[in-house]
């Protein structure tokens, strides 16, 4: 075990760093010593070969990389990073114990023998083994300066690879009394059937990283601090964060959640999946979503939602493509595309054409 102490200004924040053997996991999760939260991470959105993988690389000795463990004020521990490795391995090791089914080894491709097992199937020694393997876990104490703690534990990195931007933001709003309820308002609505829709060409491994909670934040970032932008997005997002954690400004949560919903069910109805992204020469809906096409659409949709709500969706889209072609929208989307001047430009073309007020 071993402990590090960060200071400043007589402040600080303390880590704890932890080797638990799999199967201690296991006893304190039994115990409800440590809660693993789904709310923090989406639950198995691993495929069961990813989870036989898992299990196979342990096997074979393989280093698995840490996770992160908060401790609460009851002293009791909550998984905030790592939760797809924890709960596959939990789950092999007893699936009763997270309410998953049994899991059945496949898609092991060095140790092909394991392909089918379970862990009743596998022999002792092997059983042991991953009971027996450790994993490193930092767990960092939630005593003392939530600000302190807050932007030091932005800094801190998993497995020497650093986690997204909206991971940190995930985990470092839960260092904050309150801080939780506010980052489950956006992974609710990152889970809504109109967004889902909306944003349903933003890559997999992009929402693995939770680009779908990003863009959510970046949603009322936009209706709420929109001139507060000073070209870095990250930046931006995280101050917009911090001044609705630390109470700096006003959050409604009734009234932006019913904001953000309604503005998604008319983009859907309206647009589909093809209100964020570029359109061949052929007028086809074309790659992935463009998060500067995503800005001018919501802001439009948002201020202009009484003019579009009875245009007929076929028309919107035809006028949105022509906005998307339109040199006045390229010229703010393209280099040095993040300054407020641009973001305003590329919002009043969508705006305009939307409306069919295109100046003459």
């Amino acid at each position: 075990m071993n402990d590090s102490n960060l200071n400043g200004q007589d402040r600080e924040i303390r880590t704890t760093a932890v080797d638990f053997s799999f199967g201690e996991l296991l006893n304190l999760h039994r115990d409800d010593e440590i809660v693993i939260r789904p709310e923090y991470q989406r639950l198995f959105r691993w495929s069961n070969e990813q989870r036989s993988r898992l299990i196979e690389s342990i096997i074979m000795g393989l280093p698995i990389p840490p996770i992160f463990l908060i401790e609460n004020d009851n002293g009791v521990l909550e998984l905030i990073d790592g939760l797809q490795r924890t709960s596959s391995v939990l789950q092999f090791l007893d699936h009763n114990a997270i309410g998953q089914p049994e899991l059945i080894l496949e898609g092991c491709d060095f140790i092909k023998d394991l392909n089918g097992k379970t862990l009743n199937t596998l022999d002792t020694v092997t059983r042991l083994k991953i009971k027996r393997t450790p994993i490193r876990a930092t767990i960092i104490n939630k005593s003392g300066d939530a600000f302190v703690k807050y932007e030091l534990f932005k800094r801190l990195n998993t497995g020497g690879s650093l986690l997204s931007a909206q991971e940190i933001r995930n985990c470092s709003s839960r260092m904050i009394d309150g801080g939780a309820d506010f980052y489950e308002i956006l992974q609710s609505l990152a889970q809504s059937a109109d967004f889902s829709l909306a944003i349903s060409r933003l890559p997999d491994s992009m929402v693995e990283q939770r680009a779908n909670e990003e863009l959510v934040l970046r949603f009322f970032a936009l209706v709420n601090s929109r001139n507060s932008f000073k070209g870095n997005i990250e930046e931006w997002l995280d101050g917009y964060m911090e001044c609705v954690l630390f109470d700096l400004c006003e959050f409604d949560r009734v009234s932006m959640t019913s904001l953000f919903e309604k503005t998604f069910e008319l983009i859907s109805q309206k647009l589909g999946d093809q209100a964020f992204t570029r359109f061949n020469t052929h007028g086809e809906a074309t790659g992935r979503l463009a998060p500067a096409y995503y800005e001018a659409v919501c802001v439009a949709f948002v201020e202009r939602y009484d003019d579009l709500v009875n245009v007929p969706g076929n028309l919107l889209l035809s006028r949105l493509r022509t906005a998307f072609e339109s040199e006045a929208f390229k010229n703010a989307t393209g280099p040095g595309a993040n300054t407020i001047p641009k973001l305003h430009q590329r919002i009043k073309v969508v705006r305009e054409h939307l409306c069919d007020e295109i100046p003459a």
